[in-house]
């Protein structure tokens, strides 16, 4: 089985995809690099990642069921985490916004020493940084199971996001299980209203995972896609703050309220204006702006490397990676 992207493998494709640059003056007759240079002379961060940080336990018995696994390998995880690692290791000035727990995982320094600011990655003395284990049991399954019960990273507030902070970067990159809760919820919208109001461009990776939203039993880490008029409604609500917007198809099934690709989308267009990435796994992706047309025969199918696959997980992190690249 093949499909586009391996964790923190991307593509660095400049036509095979839309990055997301900050608007500013310019002269006439800039060129693209020049004008790229005035704005990060202008911003001393590139993007700031809100979202999930985590600990992922990689099962190191490949082929074996869950409860079969004697040992697991300690990673740095959570999607916000591995785009924060994957924007910084391809040379941006990533930083991490988010909570993490006091104890020795060791999130901090792996992030650090890949480049990424960490000023605003806030120790959090009351809760512990969240934990998932992870398997590889065959090409289709992929077992995981989420311990975030009262996780650290699940604990930000408003009072964590800073004005000056936000202002200080060229864009802002949030997931979407941080919409999942009132506080994280609220802390996500007050760090919009800054990136707003500060000229900075805003980018949403909808991150759908069910059991992050009670959907499903907390075990069942595995299931993608729950139908959910709740869910669908509490996205559609932000939409509009975003200009970028990058999912699955069946991410966009739930941000857009139908299980047809094509409506969802066109649910989606009607909810922003903003640029819509939607992956098609092994096909590649699509890039849409403006209408959204009746057949996929009218979109422009965009390629990526082919890469042999042993495992999928963090695979769209590593594409958001590289699509912010």
């Amino acid at each position: 089985m093949k499909y586009l992207f391996l964790k923190l493998r991307v593509t660095n494709n400049p036509q095979a995809v839309h990055g997301v640059d900050v608007g500013i003056p310019t002269l006439p007759g800039s060129t693209k690099k020049e004008i790229l240079a005035m704005n990060a002379a202008v911003k001393r961060l590139d993007v700031i990642c809100i979202g999930r940080v985590a600990v992922d336990l990689y099962a190191q018995q490949i082929g074996s069921r869950l409860e079969d696994v004697a040992s697991f390998a300690k990673y740095l995880g959570g999607s916000s985490g591995n785009v924060a690692f994957g924007t910084a290791i391809q040379g941006l000035k990533s930083a991490m916004l988010a909570r993490v727990g006091d104890e020795h995982n060791g999130l901090r320094e792996t992030l650090n020493r890949a480049g990424v600011d960490t000023e605003y990655l806030i120790t959090d003395k009351s809760r512990l940084t969240a934990l998932v284990m992870l398997g590889i049991k065959d090409q289709e399954t992929f077992p995981l199971i989420f311990y975030r019960d009262n996780c650290a990273d699940m604990a930000l507030t408003p009072d964590d996001i800073s004005e000056e902070y936000i202002a200080s970067s060229r864009a802002l990159a949030v997931t979407g299980t941080h919409l999942s809760h009132a506080n994280t919820r609220a802390a996500v919208l007050k760090a919009l209203e800054y990136a707003r109001r500060h000229g900075l461009r805003t980018a949403l990776d909808i991150d759908y995972r069910p059991v992050l939203w009670g959907l499903t039993s907390l075990g069942d880490g595995e299931t993608r896609f729950i139908e959910s008029g709740p869910v669908t409604s509490q996205l559609q609500e932000v939409l509009h703050l975003f200009d970028l917007v990058v999912g699955t198809e069946e991410e966009f099934h739930i941000a857009g309220g139908s299980t047809d690709t094509l409506t969802a989308l066109k649910n989606v267009r009607n909810a922003t204006k903003a640029t819509l990435v939607c992956k098609r796994g092994p096909m590649g992706c699509v890039v849409l702006e403006g209408d959204i047309p009746d057949s996929w025969d009218q979109v422009p199918l965009q390629q990526g490397v082919r890469v042999e696959v042993l495992n999928v997980l963090g695979a769209g992190d590593a594409f958001m990676s590289g699509l912010l690249r």
